[in-house]
């Protein structure tokens, strides 16, 4: 029986080792899957969007920060027409890129939602990330839609809050 229970405790030991070191949110979406062919030629119109989001938070000081789990979601709120998502760059408080989700563009179907998951283990944004996305839309359709909804749960408490895009260019 101990030698039983020793297993299992070595095994939930190990796996949950291994949970915390990954960060799962680097690749939530088969970007290639999504790959469009955008020539040069074509009568796009594009524009760039700032997202705010935040990775940690101030509790109590400015010395002590709480971890957030961020959904960055990206939305077509087209009933008929596809969008594109050209590049979708991650930076940290400091205004340093982290990471590029994807830099071809991609196609986002009508009334689709993409979404970016950032771990509430990853800490590298920091209390100012923010993502700056490119994208390009048809002639008279509407622009993406960009917001990210920032959560955390610790024992019968929890923490939530949203932030929108706003359009740069």
């Amino acid at each position: 029986m101990n030698k039983i229970c020793t297993l299992v405790l070595v095994s939930l030991l190990l796996t949950a080792c291994h949970e915390e070191g990954k960060i799962s949110s680097i690749d939530p979406v088969n970007w290639g899957k999504r790959k469009v062919d955008l020539s040069e030629t074509d009568s796009l119109l594009s524009g760039a969007t700032y997202l705010s989001v935040y990775s940690q938070i101030y509790s109590l000081t400015e010395h002590r920060t709480h971890n957030l789990t961020v959904t960055v979601s990206i939305r077509n709120t087209n009933i008929a027409d596809s969008i594109y998502i050209a590049k979708a760059e991650y930076f940290n408080t400091h205004g340093v890129s982290l990471r590029t989700y994807f830099d071809k563009p991609i196609f986002i179907a009508p009334m689709e939602t993409v979404e970016i998951v950032i771990d509430e283990i990853d800490q590298e944004g920091g209390t100012g990330a923010n993502f700056l996305f490119d994208w390009k839309v048809k002639p008279g359709v509407h622009e993406p839609l960009f917001e990210g909804v920032m959560i955390s749960t610790s024992g019968q408490q929890g923490l939530s809050f949203t932030t929108q895009g706003k359009r740069i260019q």
